[in-house]
């Protein structure tokens, strides 16, 4: 078996995201949330693609282990995985609705090379009210990710809630084996309409759009891929 050198990033990570958990204020009360952000199935071109989006952390209102994934399965033709993600990350507030992060990523592809990341961001609340999350992630061989998240809660009713999202992807290289480019890769945007039954339930529907540029497109292309695909979707969110 070929053996793989350990990403000093990562294992830099590694070390001190081990050091954050050991050094939590033992006094501080902890506490523990799951949050099912989105599952849902979108109407794809390929067919029917089962998605979430998931998170769960663990600590108090200082220090906390985070606890990522996210992914799509497509859901006829066998059933593959076609992308899978999971991150774990030391949480560590600095100011009011605000935490900064440090951990690891691994993403798990089906046909392709797994990949290895050490991850570093911030996440919080911006100004009126955006939930906001912005992480860079450096991988073996030089590669490097920026990804910028942020979601907005429009609500009409204590119920009825209308959620705009936007997602966008840069690399500071290419990488031939993902066949992605440098620099802006991809836009995710979603509009989804969710309707709490209970605080803790709450089906939705919605649109997605996706949506690759730069060298990705390109490459997408040569792949004999889509380049843009918009979807409809239906799923839940919940939390416990």
């Amino acid at each position: 078996m070929k053996s793989r050198t350990l990403n000093p990033a990562l294992a830099m990570a590694g070390l001190v995201l081990w050091s954050g958990a050991h050094g939590m204020d033992k006094h501080e009360p902890a506490f523990s949330r799951v949050i099912i952000d989105q599952l849902e199935v979108r109407d794809a071109d390929p067919g029917t693609v089962a998605a979430w989006e998931a998170s769960a952390w663990y600590g108090g209102d200082i220090d906390k282990l985070y606890l990522s994934t996210e992914g799509e399965r497509l859901m006829d033709q066998g059933g593959d995985t076609e992308a899978f993600e999971t991150r774990l990350a030391w949480s560590h507030a600095f100011a009011p609705f605000w935490d900064w992060q440090l951990g690891a990523r691994r993403d798990w592809q089906p046909d392709d090379p797994n990949r290895d990341w050490a991850s570093i961001g911030v996440q919080g609340v911006a100004p009126y009210r955006f939930e906001t999350n912005v992480n860079l992630f450096i991988g073996e061989h030089g590669l490097t990710q920026l990804r910028l998240e942020t979601e907005y809660e429009l609500l009409f009713t204590q119920k009825l809630i209308l959620v705009p999202a936007l997602e966008m992807n840069l690399a500071g290289k290419a990488d031939d084996e993902l066949h992605t480019g440098a620099g802006l890769m991809d836009v995710e945007a979603g509009l989804r309409l969710r309707y709490e039954i209970r605080r803790e339930l709450a089906p939705y529907i919605g649109v997605n759009w996706e949506r690759r540029f730069g060298d990705t497109a390109s490459r997408t292309r040569d792949a004999g891929g889509e380049v843009e695909e918009t979807t409809l979707v239906a799923g839940v969110r919940m939390w416990f």
